[in-house]
């Protein structure tokens, strides 16, 4: 079964150096492992950061919102979902699953927002946008 353009799903191992002192993921590289998944959606979907940074464009967190339910803890493989949620002109919300095999572990939503190297708040190219449409 394919997956829809806007979502997409990729394996992670827990590596030791991401582990607190009780083995467990830290919940600091939770935040990483969402944008490994923002990224990849958006390199499968034909994006490039690369290409909007020499744009001028730039996606930025504006929210996030983790629901931890079950701990990761060292070597586990994991299989997180990301999933666009919704889009408007200029921020995208993202929707994310964290899962050991069957075992939800975690769920989280982000909205990232296109903005130029002021800060200011841009529309997402037309060709972005295209790429993106659900």
């Amino acid at each position: 079964m394919s997956t829809p353009l806007h979502e997409h799903e990729i394996e992670l191992r827990v590596r030791y150096n991401e582990t607190d002192a009780m083995g467990f993921l830290h919940h600091s590289n939770y935040l990483a492992y969402f944008e490994v998944g923002r990224t990849e959606l958006f390199r499968a979907q034909g994006g490039s950061y690369r290409r909007m940074e020499e744009l001028g464009l730039f996606f930025v967190v504006a929210r996030i919102d983790v629901r931890f339910k079950r701990p990761a803890r060292y070597d586990d493989v994991l299989c997180l979902n990301t999933r666009i949620k919704t889009q408007s002109p200029a921020k995208l919300v993202h929707e994310y699953r964290l899962q050991r095999g069957e075992e939800l572990l975690t769920t989280a939503e982000s909205v990232i927002a296109c903005v130029n190297r002021d800060g200011e708040l841009q529309a997402i190219p037309a060709d972005l946008t295209d790429l993106t449409r659900m």
